[in-house]
């Protein structure tokens, strides 16, 4: 559920800006620059926090890679707490590894994602 939501309240509000350029400026390489914009600073303020790269962004560039990695952030963002995957060379002085019976196995981080 909140997979969807984060990728539906990025993709709506993409569309409707791309929809407004459209029609007041016409097609062009305007509107379609207005369609990535929205989910491109989403992402890049998202990743950090799903252990990404802000420059993972510029997947959107790129065609349908972008929504890829957008809905690989939105699905780890929405198992934060049950994080299974491995931290990224940046983040390993700040995580650590559960060890306790109910969430063994599990990374946790410390401090807020920069």
């Amino acid at each position: 559920m909140i997979v969807a939501l984060l990728v539906v309240g990025v993709v709506v509000p993409s569309i409707i800006i791309r929809e407004l350029i459209e029609g007041r400026m016409g097609a062009g390489p305007l509107a379609d620059f207005g369609w990535i914009a929205v989910p491109m600073a989403a992402t890049a303020w998202l990743a950090p926090r799903a252990s990404y790269r802000r420059r993972d962004a510029l997947w959107w560039l790129i065609g349908p890679f972008g929504l890829y990695v957008y809905v690989v952030i939105a699905w780890r963002l929405a198992f934060l707490p049950y994080r299974d995957w491995p931290p990224r060379p940046d983040e390993t002085p700040r995580v650590r590894w559960l060890r306790d019976g109910d969430q063994a196995g599990l990374w946790y981080l410390s401090g807020v994602a920069k």
